[in-house]
């Protein structure tokens, strides 16, 4: 019973973190519609600097440590041990109030240090606005950690929604009162900061209300209670959290570290070609906010299938099965291969039309659909990333996906500059960013298939896993730009849902008609047997 317990809490922890992801990634974008509209390219150029650079400090900050409390207080607890997860949370968030604070200082004192880095100098006012943030983060990731020992996954997923929510709303509505008072693009895009600043702060409310009212009792009933269990000291707590935390947080860290560095080249050498300072940091925010917003999406959708499979391979190879652990390592990467192929290819051909649904400045999007285009390429490689860092990861080869994160950060920032710079003929540089960034997780992709293959002896089938599904996907988006060049006479907007409905309907009949799917793969999506069922009855499968 305990174990179903455990299963079923696994579960529903990933299920509610997957609805709130979704969920935020959609808040997120619809929030830089509107701002967008107030802003302007220049004004997303300020308000994305700014952003970039606090995710930096963010991800260094706290990208592994939330995982590492919530691992040793999972451990204390199953031990029994209630006197040490005490000291544990208590360590971690003495820890992560020192970080909140460092990171938030210097953020502030480095504001014009970092803003010239950029050859964007406006962009500091921004980047004071948004450092406090860092400070309230720190303290939600400590409980954070907190609750994920627990399994519980409900007060992480709504502080996040309420973040999101605070951002959209009160970013909004502070950018509408600085632009009513004719302030300058920096400082309205600083307010708008100032919206998302005061958003964590009512998440990191909550969560400390949440952690107060909190009964862990409820929640160690089927655990042994030990009083007598010894406690270690806070610096020995405190370097063990930092032993299992630095290495996910490299991994994780890195390419935020590389999205950071690499605004600074884009937004230099851009300057360095030709352009002002204010037509590279319009150009930079065009790319930034509309064609890296729509990116972003798709891959909502495979960081479930990451998050899901880890348990499902550690207990095969407990159970010492290895070809039970092969069979969903490959299913896996078929289903991500589904979800992503057709994405991307989507999204390339759709990239004016969809853009256009979704942002009504026309010059906006006729500059963002083309790096779209290329952008939409790298969707398929950063599900292909997703699958094999987590499979790397439950076959004890978590140090790995480091080596090949570093390697693909190193080749982004030097193809972004590369093409800038060298290659493309002028007036076409700013495809040297969404051209680094394919690149980078194409380099990722492929050394992680190559540790898989020596590692683990996972040779994956390429037919099978590849091939059957872009098959499937051609005709998909082939179909999808026909629809919207027959009825965009009619109505832009109508055309575009149109064709994004008919790619769907395409691709579900290729993907049958080609059998790129088997009854295993289906039983593994949520809701798996009722959708067998279903094209069981219809004769489809």
């Amino acid at each position: 019973m305990a174990s179903k317990k455990r299963n079923d809490l696994l579960f529903s922890g990933v299920v509610i973190l997957t609805f709130a992801n979704i969920l935020v990634k959609v808040i997120g974008l619809l929030y830089k519609i509107p701002l967008h509209n107030l802003l302007g390219d220049e004004g997303m150029g300020y308000f994305n600097a700014a952003y970039k650079i606090y995710t930096m400090f963010y991800m260094v900050s706290t990208a592994g440590l939330p995982v590492a409390v919530s691992i040793m207080i999972s451990s204390a607890r199953t031990k029994g041990n209630r006197n040490e997860v005490k000291m544990i949370f208590k360590s971690a968030l003495t820890l992560f109030l020192v970080i909140g604070a460092l990171g938030t200082s210097i953020m502030m004192i480095g504001s014009h240090g970092f803003a010239g880095l950029m050859k964007n100098d406006p962009a500091y006012v921004c980047i004071l606005a948004i450092a406090p943030t860092l400070f309230f983060i720190c303290i939600c990731s400590a409980i954070r950690g907190y609750f994920q020992g627990y399994q519980n996954m409900l007060p992480t997923a709504v502080s996040e929604v309420l973040e999101s929510l605070g951002k959209f709303i009160l970013g909004i509505l502070f950018a509408t009162y600085a632009m009513n008072k004719g302030y300058s693009l920096p400082v309205v895009a600083a307010f708008a900061l100032l919206g998302l600043t005061i958003g964590v702060v009512v998440g990191t409310l909550y969560i400390v209300i949440h952690r107060v009212l909190f009964k862990s009792e409820e929640y160690d009933a089927e655990f042994v209670v030990d009083n007598s269990a010894p406690v270690r000291k806070m610096g020995q707590i405190i370097k063990a959290l930092f032993a299992i935390a630095i290495p996910i947080s490299i991994s994780s860290s890195v390419m935020s570290v590389a999205d950071a560095i690499d605004s600074i080249v884009i937004q230099r050498t851009l300057q360095t070609v030709s352009y002002t300072a204010k037509e590279a940091t319009a150009l930079f925010g065009n790319y930034s906010t509309l064609a890296v917003s729509l990116y972003n999406l798709p891959p909502v959708l495979i960081y479930p299938i990451s998050c899901a499979i880890v348990p499902y391979i550690s207990s095969a190879l407990a159970e010492n099965d290895k070809e039970k652990a092969k069979g969903v390592m490959t299913s896996s990467l078929k289903i991500a291969s589904l979800i992503s192929i057709p994405s991307a290819l989507g999204l390339s051909v759709l990239s004016k039309p969809i853009l256009g649904l979704l942002f009504s400045d026309g010059e906006s999007v006729k500059k963002a659909a083309p790096l779209l285009s290329v952008l939409a390429i790298a969707v398929f490689f950063v599900g292909m990333l997703s699958v094999t860092n987590a499979i790397l990861q439950a076959n004890r080869h978590e140090r790995m996906p480091i080596i090949s994160m570093i390697s693909g950060a190193v080749v982004k920032v030097s193809a972004s500059y590369l093409f800038m710079r060298f290659v493309l003929p002028s007036g076409y540089e700013m495809f040297g960013a969404p051209i680094g960034t394919v690149f980078c997780y194409m380099t990722i992709a492929i050394l992680n298939f190559i540790f898989i293959s020596k590692k683990i002896g996972l040779v994956p089938n390429f037919t099978e896993v590849f091939a059957k599904p872009f098959f499937a996907a051609v005709p998909c988006a082939v179909m999808a730009m026909l629809t919207y060049v027959l009825l965009d006479g009619v109505h832009e907007k109508i055309a575009t849902l149109a064709a994004i409905a008919v790619a769907i309907l395409v691709y579900l009949i290729a993907v049958l008609l080609f059998k790129a799917i088997t009854k295993e793969e289906i039983l593994m999506i949520p809701k798996g047997k009722k959708i067998y069922g279903l094209l069981h009855k219809l004769k489809l499968m």
